[in-house]
């Protein structure tokens, strides 16, 4: 064990990675669906607009809410509980609220307004994973009394499914 403040620096790489992985394939996904929807908005397409805004939809209500549901537990927690930290989290989960309501303006939308919110959602999390990856995570690698490695094992939401079961240690984060 190569160990950094107590942890296995090693264990805190492999999730630091795992979990930035997740991060840019989830925006690469939604960047993809908000570009079709835009373009079939354009396009003045309301066959294929309400088509990709339902996938887009689908897509919000089983990855992008339950990976914010997820960071709010372990990822969130620690951090949180640190004054050095406690505001960052504060913003990240103010942030979590904001998609949460887009993706509920989204829902009832349609057209150039779908457009418009799901433009919203996408710059929005676009700005919340970076502030995830260039803040909270190396806070929380370089913590001595937290660990990534521990704060995201087992958890899908948060590093993708061949990630999540990489350390097999039998902890779940819950």
């Amino acid at each position: 064990m190569n160990a950094v403040n107590g942890k296995d620096a090693s264990a805190e790489a492999q999730a630091l990675q795992a979990v930035e992985a997740h991060d840019a394939d989830m925006l690469r996904h939604l960047n993809g669906l908000v570009g079709l929807l835009t373009e079939a908005v354009e396009a003045g397409d309301p066959g294929a607009g309400q088509e990709t805004q339902a996938a887009l939809l689908d897509w919000c209500d089983k990855e992008l809410v339950p990976h914010a549901l997820a960071e709010e537990g372990p990822l969130y927690s620690g951090p949180h509980g640190m004054p050095e930290a406690r505001l960052l989290v504060d913003g990240m989960l103010a942030e979590h609220q904001v998609i949460v309501g887009l993706v509920d303006e989204l829902r009832t939308a349609d057209g150039v307004a779908a457009a418009v919110a799901a433009g919203a959602i996408q710059r929005i999390f676009a700005l919340h994973l970076d502030k995830e990856n260039r803040l909270l995570m190396p806070f929380v690698v370089a913590s001595p009394g937290l660990s990534l490695a521990q704060a995201v094992e087992g958890l899908h939401e948060l590093v993708g499914e061949g990630a999540a079961h990489h350390h097999g240690q039998g902890h779940h984060g819950h």
